[in-house]
């Protein structure tokens, strides 16, 4: 089966429609599928459910979807860098479902185990539980989480082969691999598009199996989110400490 795609938009024809779950990998804007998030947008699908560690930030990532009221649904951990999402949040335009981060790495890998639900301390006694089956393990409470899988995973990778076998980069790796196991279809945009057997085995995160379409995008921008730099010492004055004038 042909997998690459000459573009982002023709890698999601047929796939888009409105009130879908969408997974879409990265975090904060370290490997996030920009090419696919724009193609998304200029789709104009409505309505989405988006499941997704954060939302971007305003006019970049997944700010995008939410400037164009696309999403009406946010599964996610994080969200405080994108004020766009939080006038949407308390207006009640915008439904969200938090989840600790940990948690929510765990929803996802198990849906695409095929595990429709598992336990956990995280939340135990808090809003997080509220409404959940709370079990005793060995004298220990525990809240039922339900595992996640969407309709559509989209997915960034640093290198991918045309067979679908994708490696990501350091930390651009972050919710990509298990985000590409559990959808019914998985896109990814790849920045290196190599020929089948150039990635070495033990270098493959995401096997081929698990990726329907592919899109070859070469790198562009590398934003960064928050750039903290470290403050530059008060030089001293000419001549202190004996030294030359």
């Amino acid at each position: 089966m042909k997998k690459v795609h000459p573009d982002a938009t023709d890698a999601l024809a047929g796939l888009l429609r409105d009130g879908m779950t969408v997974m879409c990998g990265g975090f904060g804007l370290c490997g996030i599928p920009d090419a696919l998030i724009e193609a998304v947008r200029a789709s104009g699908v409505k309505g989405l459910t988006v499941v997704s560690n954060n939302a971007g930030i305003d006019g970049v990532g997944l700010g995008k979807l939410l400037e164009t009221r696309q999403v009406a649904r946010m599964i996610s951990s994080y969200v405080g860098e994108n004020r766009e999402f939080a006038r949407q949040f308390l207006a009640g335009e915008l439904e969200i479902e938090f989840n600790p981060q940990g948690t929510l790495a765990e929803r996802i890998r198990a849906g695409g185990a095929g595990v429709p639900a598992f336990f956990t301390k995280t939340g135990v006694g808090t809003k997080v539980a509220e409404g959940k089956e709370v079990r005793e393990f060995d004298g220990e409470q525990y809240v039922m989480e339900r595992s996640l899988f969407a309709d559509l995973a989209i997915v960034h990778a640093h290198t991918g082969d045309t067979e679908g076998n994708l490696r990501y980069r350091k930390t651009a790796r972050n919710f990509n691999p298990m985000m590409a196991t559990a959808a019914r279809v998985t896109v990814a945009e790849v920045e290196n598009l190599v020929a089948p057997g150039t990635i070495d085995a033990d270098d493959i995160h995401t096997p081929g199996i698990f990726i329907k379409r592919i899109v070859h995008v070469p790198a562009g921008e590398k934003r960064i989110e928050q750039r903290t730099v470290r403050k530059r010492a008060e030089a001293a004055p000419a001549g202190a400490g004996g030294g030359p004038v």
